[in-house]
């Protein structure tokens, strides 16, 4: 069996702060929650890293973060292209948005060969997490259905004390394998739990805070490629269609489809660890304090890349 690589979503990460230098650091010595998660797989059994990124981007992100991670793991870079379209199809006009996560890990369709995790670049997901998505690709390949796995967080490690947030809440089986994932975008912590809405805030419906979410951390075998053309071919005749300037295809939607066509198994994988990132401005301090404690607590080194 290969190795299983780490591919990490970070195509989006210039957007979504103004620029890849703006990147906050999360620690007094310039780290970023990307630095943690990648340090974590390191210490998981993980020896490369795929970055999906823009190709503008490439030059920043490696000074930024991949040389140093270079020195430590095989790095390489995959560019989530939005003129990568399936042949027959044009660009909308006017579309600036990139086609989604599906069509990020699409891009790596040459790259990848081997079993995969996939992260966000934004998401702390705590030493655990990777520790037992690596054991899980390490010891399960496809059979007469496609082996995918997922960890799950506790909803109540999720939430923050500064506003809503979105989630993909999971109902699993008794075996814990995952039945299906229900986007729930607008969930609010409680003095008592937490609650969710779905018509703005008119009326809410409790739910546990220990509902499985998922964080769009996932574990794949190659198999996952060839869905994810069919998926992404199938988006474009029909998603683009009819949403033409925002319409993008979302990994979690795919992966509910091939589940309920009975194609593929996703065991969900419990992590007891507290996910955190910064969803709100008011979030950075507390994510400082979490990352600080975990050094005190013996977790991280002062400097990961020395």
């Amino acid at each position: 069996m290969k190795k299983p690589v780490l591919v990490i979503l970070a195509a989006g990460m210039g957007s979504r702060y103004g620029g890849l230098k703006q990147i906050d650091p999360v620690d007094d010595q310039g780290n970023k929650i990307i630095d943690f998660s990648i340090y974590d797989a390191m210490k998981a059994g993980f020896e490369k890293v795929v970055f999906i990124i823009k190709k503008e981007n490439e030059q920043d992100f490696r000074s930024c973060i991949g040389d140093a991670v270079s020195k430590y793991m095989e790095v390489e870079y995959v560019f989530q292209d939005m003129k990568k379209v399936p042949e027959g199809f044009e660009i909308p006009e006017g579309r600036i948005k990139p086609w989604g996560t599906a069509h990020a890990i699409l891009c790596c369709k040459e790259t990848v060969k081997e079993p995969f995790a996939v992260i966000n670049a934004d998401d702390f997901y705590g030493r655990s997490a990777f520790k037992t998505l690596y054991d899980y690709l390490t010891t399960h390949e496809d059979d007469e259905l496609y082996r995918y796995a997922m960890v799950g967080y506790e909803l109540g490690n999720t939430l923050t004390e500064n506003g809503s947030v979105a989630r993909g809440c999971c109902v699993t089986n008794e075996e814990g394998y995952l039945v299906t994932i229900a986007e729930r975008t607008q969930i609010e912590k409680r003095p008592q739990g937490a609650a969710y809405s779905e018509d703005g805030g008119k009326t809410y419906t409790d739910i546990p805070l220990d509902t499985p979410v998922s964080m769009n951390m996932w574990g794949f075998t190659p198999s996952i490629m060839g869905e994810l053309e069919k998926a992404v071919n199938r988006f474009f005749q029909e998603g683009v269609k009819s949403n033409p300037l925002k319409a993008e295809c979302f990994l979690p939607i795919e992966v509910d489809k091939l589940l309920k066509d009975k194609k593929a198994t996703v065991k969900v994988l419990s992590s007891k660890d507290k996910w955190f990132g910064v969803t709100y401005k008011e979030d950075k301090p507390f994510v400082m304090e979490s990352i600080q404690k975990l050094k005190d607590a013996g977790v991280y080194p002062d400097k990961l890349w020395e």
